[in-house]
């Protein structure tokens, strides 16, 4: 039930999808005796959508999240196992394709071959099930273990968990999976931005790990001043941040975080 109401709020918050249904009604709203209204609703909506999507706005509303947690520092330990969160492949596509297609969060899958390359006596957890409310897409997790296999990483070090569909069941069934001992290093995999609910869920979870950030998709505060100089940039942005608060928020309220704002220990 989590999982469905968590889909249905998050499309309702995105800051695009409101702007849309502003733009509608007030368009709807130019045919009937509300005329008037209907122009300042929709006056309304446009002047939303040129603020969202060329002022530095997403920016601003990333930047407290990406910069939460700094880029991994290793203090001489080797990890023992590296988890990587799905969301970096098109499922579907893929499988349609024959061909491997990842998202704008590609870099997770970049870092979890360097990973494995690096420490090469380390597991490779794979979490990512199919997140995808509508249809009955494919799991990540079977993609993800056939390219790490034609990379050259031998299956036994290879652990995949398909079922999860949300962040906190890839803390909670990953933790059930590997069973990880006391004193053992974990590195955590994701997108910057989404890493202060990742690493909420996860220590709610039981599971203590180490903050791996990618896919900063800023250069750093420099960027709360600089405007997009393209619409869809902008507005995309901050559907990122606002979906991203929200699950932090929604986290928080239904006991799936250890925190409201997880931050490094």
């Amino acid at each position: 039930m989590f999982f469905v109401i968590s889909k249905i709020a998050g499309f309702f918050a995105l800051p695009s999808n409101i702007v849309a249904a502003f733009c509608i009604l007030g368009a709807g709203l130019l045919a009937t005796k509300f005329r008037r209204g209907g122009v300042r609703v929709l006056l309304a909506g446009i002047a939303a959508l040129l603020v969202l999507g060329y002022s530095p706005l997403g920016n601003v509303m990333l930047l407290p999240l990406s910069e939460r947690f700094p880029a991994w520092q290793s203090n001489g330990r080797i990890p023992d196992g590296i988890i990587v969160l799905g969301g970096a492949i098109d499922s579907e596509i893929t499988e349609v394709r024959h061909s491997l297609e990842m998202d704008s969060s590609a870099e997770r899958i970049v870092a979890m071959l360097q990973l494995a390359r690096q420490f090469p006596a380390a597991k490779i957890v794979f979490t990512g099930g199919s997140g995808n409310l509508i249809q009955d897409s494919a799991s990540e997790a079977p993609i993800v273990g056939r390219l790490l296999e034609s990379f050259g990483v031998a299956r036994d070090r290879i652990v995949l968990e398909g079922d999860s569909r949300t962040t906190a069941e890839n803390a909670i069934f990953t933790r059930r999976l590997v069973q990880p001992k006391p004193g053992e290093v974990w590195l955590l995999v994701t997108s910057s931005f989404h890493m202060p609910r990742s690493i909420g869920a996860f220590r709610k979870a039981g599971f203590d790990v180490e903050a791996y950030p990618v896919d900063w998709r800023t250069r750093g505060w420099a960027d709360a001043l600089t405007p997009f100089n393209k619409l869809s940039a902008g507005l995309a942005r901050c559907d990122v941040a606002v979906h991203e608060w929200t699950g932090l928020v929604g986290y928080w309220l239904t006991g799936r975080s250890s925190e409201l704002f997880p931050k490094p220990r």
